[in-house]
């Protein structure tokens, strides 16, 4: 199924930030959305993926489809590398981790608890996080900050993988994530007209 974006209009605090935005994401492709910080990329995302609504226009393919990554790493603290993996594992209704625990070189961390890893180990666990959803579209905001060149390849690696099986990413990056398979998007021609909030108008 395609992830099919149509005349999206995204708002951050009620003002639009984003408007006219059109794309499609077929199977096996992956997208990744460019622009300054403070552009609207993160709001996009987070509309895109249910967690604020639109504005205006619509989304298909999305729901139950979407596996989200953000800025934190949804890690609990007390529990080991492991458990985290199979809790959100059980979440999805998955059961297998040990393919994410290998591709992202987690298996001589997996008894560490998550509260006394690295920022880098951190985000890498963050990020295995997706393999054990078995959701087809992948959404990521800045998926590599924290992470060195070796670890952006584990991650590159692993998101070549998800769309040789037929899955999809869309990701909010500046930097060449070294995946020749992503297309880019700049999101700087949809920023949205300047326009006064709703609450200002009684003083104009």
């Amino acid at each position: 199924m395609v992830l099919d974006i149509r005349d999206l209009t995204v708002s951050r605090g009620g003002i639009p930030v984003l408007e006219g935005v059109s794309f499609e994401l077929a199977p096996g492709h992956a997208l990744a959305l460019r622009g300054p910080n403070g552009s609207g990329k993160t709001t996009l995302l987070r509309t895109i993926a249910g967690l604020q609504p639109p504005h205006s226009g619509s989304i298909s393919g999305a729901g139950e489809r979407i596996a989200y990554a953000a800025h934190s790493d949804g890690l609990k603290a007390m529990m080991t590398v492991r458990e985290n993996l199979a809790f959100w594992a059980s979440v999805f209704g998955e059961t297998d981790i040990s393919t994410a625990l290998r591709d992202f070189d987690l298996d001589r961390l997996d008894d560490r608890l998550a509260g006394a890893l690295s920022a880098g180990q951190k985000r890498r666990l963050g990020l295995a996080r997706l393999m054990v959803t078995g959701r087809p579209v992948w959404v990521l905001d800045e998926p590599t900050v924290s992470l060195d060149a070796a670890s952006v390849a584990l991650f590159a690696a692993a998101v070549r993988r998800h769309l040789q099986a037929g899955g999809s990413a869309l990701m909010a990056t500046h930097i060449d994530l070294g995946i020749p398979e992503a297309q880019g998007l700049d999101v700087t021609p949809f920023k949205a007209a300047p326009r006064a909030a709703a609450h200002d108008e009684a003083f104009l």
